[in-house]
This record gives structure tokens, sequence and C-alpha cells, in this order.
């Protein structure tokens, strides 16, 4: 019999305040008895020359296939072992410069003797993720992770819910860790991520802006009906003003035209009607910083200076084709 409308929300509020309790258990634990083991894990996985593998079976399985592409995109080589077919000629995967962190609510789950008792042989540092630091594979980990026993959200208590929401945190909080530890920059995050609203919000503005005779650009002292034709022509509903270093001054958008308009607009000068010290942003910033500056301040175009000099210019829609917006 289906649930009506307001039980099925009754039954969603206490799912996620049920997980939401499993993590404050999981923040309590990391804070006291957990640190200690977390930290000898974070050494373990950075100290490496191979690759990390992560293994399990299950719900631990699909969880542990997402922390090895967490880990993989940002910076830490890894990749996913199923248990079972570990037994079955995968160990081969698994080098002896490599780590496994392996994953088992219960720490029994039989598919994974195999792996255990291979990382034991060659002597292939394993890090344990379980509830029970008396199971078999804590007991053979070289470092196990304890998570705290909580209640399951699933009201049968069978399900996996909030046990493996804890393990793919406690995943997150490992890869993120190591990126910041080894100083894991946007430019690195972008060789990982070419692809998407992601990479493209990654690429830097020197890789799309407009160059050259496309960057709407007068002289300071000339005067506005020329401006206006170099606005109209170039397209981007504004134009730079130079000085006679090269240096941006100022620049001219709709709106300034819009507040100085009066008869005697076209035989005023560009430095009379020009905004100083427009905001401006530089060749090496990235996409999504570019798109956030034109949101804030509500404009269509941007100029790029190098050492104050305007090398290039972007306009809201270059970001939009780029698939930043």
């Amino acid at each position: 019999m289906s649930e009506t409308p307001a039980s099925a929300s009754v039954s969603a509020l206490r799912t996620i305040e049920t997980e939401i309790d499993a993590l404050k258990a999981l923040a309590a634990a990391l804070k006291t008895d957990m640190i200690a083991s977390f930290e000898r894990a974070l050494d373990l996985i950075a100290g490496i020359e191979g690759r990390l593998i992560v293994t399990g079976v299950g719900k631990s399985g699909h969880i542990g296939t997402k922390i090895a592409a967490t880990f993989a995109s940002t910076g830490t080589p890894s990749f996913f072992v199923h248990s079972a077919e570990a037994n079955h000629g995968d160990l081969g995967m698994i080098g002896k410069d490599d780590a496994i962190l392996a994953l088992s609510w219960s720490g029994e789950t039989a598919e994974l003797q195999g792996i255990v008792a291979y990382s034991r042989r060659f002597r292939i540092p394993l890090i344990a993720l379980t509830s029970r630091p008396e199971s078999t594979l804590a007991r053979e980990a070289d470092v196990c992770l304890v998570l705290p026993r909580v209640t399951e959200a699933c009201p049968l208590g069978l399900a996996p819910t909030s046990s493996s929401t804890m393990q793919l945190v406690i995943g997150d909080a490992l890869a993120v860790a190591l990126l910041e530890r080894r100083g894991f920059s946007p430019d690195d995050f972008h060789v990982f991520h070419p692809g998407g609203q992601l990479g493209a919000s990654l690429k830097h503005v020197g890789d799309f802006m407009h160059t050259g005779e496309a960057i709407p650009l007068v002289a300071s002292g000339t005067l506005m009906s020329e401006a206006i034709i170099t606005i109209s022509r170039k397209g981007f509903g504004c134009v730079g003003v130079v000085g006679e270093d090269g240096r941006l001054k100022g620049i001219i958008t709709d709106g300034d035209l819009r507040r100085h308009l009066d008869p005697a607009l076209l035989s005023r000068t560009v430095d009379q009607v020009m905004t100083a010290d427009p905001k401006t942003i530089k060749p090496d910033t990235l996409a999504v910083a570019a798109l956030e500056t034109i949101n804030a301040l509500n404009i269509t175009a941007l100029m790029v200076l190098r050492e104050g000099r305007p090398v290039g210019i972007v306009h809201l829609h270059d970001l939009l084709r780029l698939g930043v917006a």
C-alpha cells in the first residue's frame, strides 16, 4: 500500500535526520578515538609510490567505487577492485608499491579473505574501514578506521543507509585532506577534469579572451562621436580608454552613455564620460571567477590586463558558449 504524501514526508525527514545523527557521531569520533588512525591512514596513502586500491562488495563496493574516483580526480592515483573478482584473477592488478583500502561494515565479508591474504603475503599496506575493531579485517590491517555503530535509517535496520553514508564521507575526508596536504591546485584539478561545465569553469581567461584588433579601445582625448562608432563596430557594448603609455585609464559602457545622454554628448571627450579605474581581470583568472565578477557587478564584459595594459576582453556570451554559466 502506497504512503500518503504526508507520511512520505515524515519518512524522508526521519531518514535524513538519522543519517545526520550518524555523521555527527562520525565527527565526534574523528575528534577523539579515530583521529590517530585517520592520521596514520593519511600518512600511509601519501607515502605510497603506486596507487590506492579500494575494495569491497555490495553497498560497500558501490561506495568504494565512488571513493576511488574521488581520490583519482584529486591527485591520488586510485581505482576500484571488486573483492570477489580479485579472487578470480584481479589480484594481478595490485602491485607491491600500492596500498589497499578495504571497506566492510562487519569486517567479516567472506569475499575479502583473498585480497586480505594477498596483502599480507606481499606486504602491501592495508587500511580497513569497518565498524568492528575485533573483526578479522581490523586485526589484519595495518591501520583500522573504526566507524561508530549507529542506527540505520532503514526502519528494518537492514539496508545500509547511515553506515554507507559514513563510509562515503570518511572517504571524502581522506581525499580532501590529501588534496590539501599536497597543495593540489585548480590547474591540477583541470588536468583531470577537462570536459563539461567543471572543465570549462577551470579554464583560464587567457585561453579564450578576444585579443588584438578585436579589443574595443580608444585613446585618451578621443571625442565621443568616434568612441560610439568603436563601441558599435566592435560589438562588446563598451570601449576602453588608454593613455599614452598604453595603460587602461577607464571604460565607457552603455550605462555611461545613458548617464551622459544630452545634446553635448558627441562633442565631449571620452575622459569626461568614462568610468575611471574599472574592474578588470588578468589572463590567468579562472573562467568561473570571471563569471562571478560579471554577475556581482551586473556587467556584460571585462577588460583583461597585463601590467595595466589591455591584452584582451571577455564577454558574458563567451562564458555562456564555453559552458561555464
